[in-house]
């Protein structure tokens, strides 16, 4: 297992993801997305995991001028925003190889196992 996860250190969801896999005693690789991006390659696999895009911006984020300026910008112009302004993607993003999850998803960890 090669598990990644993407998140701040102020997230509590991404604390708690942590939590989760150091109780179980599985290694991973924490990435603080206020200090290094996800790369383009990174963000689509993602995206292609959980279902798009738009599944992937957090609606309740801070910096609500760059949650509007991605919501209301046309489909092809919006990954490249997205990939510009990732304070607005829903964390934590887990990846594990080929599988991903936004938020903290035990239930779907658990099968990764």
């Amino acid at each position: 297992m090669n598990i990644q996860i993407f998140g701040t250190k102020k997230c509590n969801d991404t604390k708690k993801a942590q939590r989760y896999f150091k109780e179980r005693g599985i290694k991973f690789q924490f990435i603080d997305l206020s200090e290094k991006e996800m790369s383009k390659g990174e963000f689509r696999s993602v995206s292609q995991k959980v279902g798009g895009i738009n599944a992937m911006i957090n609606e309740n984020c801070k910096d609500k001028d760059a949650l509007a300026l991605v919501k209301y910008i046309s489909e092809d112009e919006r990954e490249e925003k997205l990939l510009a302004n990732q304070q607005v993607l829903k964390t934590p993003i887990v990846r594990n190889g080929n599988q991903a999850s936004i938020g903290y998803a035990p239930e779907i960890w658990k099968n990764w196992t």
